[in-house]
């Protein structure tokens, strides 16, 4: 047989060297049957190390899948991933006020896109990550980007305040230690929710005519009363933006035009200092605003309040990165330094003796350090940690 394939291939001019080709295949032995194999690997899951105050929770609203948010868990001393939490669509997070336990507020449908509509408050280990229980809420909550106001949990631990929107605004009001839902409490034309530490049985929300309003409810968390405010900023010539920051009793908020306005909620009727600017006449001049979502964080001990700001301003433009951030004090009531904005669309801050600014940067969808000791010196940056950030969040 091989003396007729030989003869074959010699006559077809050009086939001898893949002739040999096949007969040396042939003649090589087969491979064994016991060679050595890879040991399967053996899946593990390493314990997270104990949460410090620079723990940073990053909420992603994932645009291009909605469906399918995300928590993202970054050690900001060290920039490392340390793992994921999933928030579903519309999804919203609050720490408790031990930090023990993440409340997620989610939407999820029976076919992904579609269906019935189910919308839970989800439960987490700190700790682990890991998934404990679940609370099911009126399928009203707020699909909303992530802000700080859109949900919160009285300085008790004992309730949570969800922000709703159908599109008329209600709050509903979460029993945690019984595990369910309790009430909801009727706010019309008015947004956001804030608790403070003065009581664990009302909680105050921003007002389309400028007022706040305050709701409260007995221990059941059955509303009991309401009672609005004076009006605290005027929503025709100077707006506020929801972001806010709580020291004691005391919120701060910044308007679009760079005013400081402050409101005292120690006791059930609001007391609003005078608002104060940030900008001066030149500042003015040149359009320098406030700008994006979380736009400013506050060192309580310092008094120091970092907020994002950007030149030519415009109407629309209050959602722009910074361009610079100012370190303005509170107590003289005026900027003390500017830098480089690294482009900050959320801002937060440890609140330790030597603070940590940590900035949400939109153009490289990173997280950056910066050092408040030197001038908001850049320290480290994790790029690419989401893909549509816009809260940043701190485990303190």
């Amino acid at each position: 047989m091989n003396e007729v394939s030989t003869r074959a291939f010699t006559r077809r001019p050009g086939t001898g060297l893949a002739a040999a080709a096949i007969l040396s295949a042939l003649a090589m032995p087969a491979p064994t049957a016991n060679a050595a194999e890879l040991p399967p690997e053996i899946l593990s899951v390493q314990a997270l190390e104990p949460a410090d105050d620079s723990r940073l929770y990053i909420s992603d609203v994932a645009f291009k899948h909605m469906v399918d948010g995300r928590l993202h868990v970054v050690d900001g001393k060290r920039m490392r991933y340390l793992g994921l939490v999933p928030t579903a669509f519309g999804g919203q997070s609050v720490l408790s006020p031990d930090k023990r336990t993440l409340y997620v507020i989610s939407t999820f449908y029976t076919r992904l896109a579609r269906g019935e509509r189910t919308d839970v408050v989800s439960l987490y280990d700190t700790a682990t990550l890991a998934y404990r229980s679940e609370i099911v809420i009126p399928p009203k909550h707020a699909q909303s980007l992530n802000y700080r106001g859109i949900a919160t949990v009285s300085a008790d631990g004992h309730f949570l305040y969800v922000q709703n929107a159908t599109p008329a605004t209600t709050v509903s009001i979460v029993d945690l230690q019984a595990g369910k839902f309790v009430a909801e409490a009727q706010t019309p034309g008015c947004w956001g929710v804030f608790a403070t530490e003065a009581s664990s049985l009302r909680f105050r929300t921003l007002c389309g005519d400028g007022t706040m309003l305050t709701v409260t409810h007995d221990a059941s968390g059955q509303p009991s009363g309401q009672k609005r405010s004076a009006r605290m900023f005027d929503p025709d010539t100077d707006p506020v933006f929801l972001h806010s920051e709580r020291v004691g009793n005391t919120l701060t908020f910044v308007s679009f035009n760079g005013n400081v306005y402050s409101a005292d909620l120690s006791d059930e009727t609001p007391a609003f200092a005078q608002p104060w600017p940030v900008v001066d006449a030149a500042d003015r001049k040149a359009g320098w605003k406030p700008g994006g979502y979380q736009l400013f964080a506050l060192h309580a001990a310092t008094g120091r309040l970092y907020l994002g700001m950007h030149p030519r301003a415009k109407d629309g433009s209050h959602k722009s990165p910074a361009a610079e951030i100012w370190t303005i004090d509170l107590a003289q009531r005026k900027r003390i330094a500017r830098a480089p904005g690294q482009n900050a669309l959320a801002l937060t801050i440890t609140q330790g003796p030597q603070p940590t600014l940590y900035v949400l940067d939109a153009a490289k969808a990173g997280v950056v350090s910066l050092d408040p000791a030197r001038g908001l010196k850049p320290i480290s940056r994790l790029d690419q940690v989401a893909e549509n950030a816009v809260q940043l969040e701190l485990h303190q």
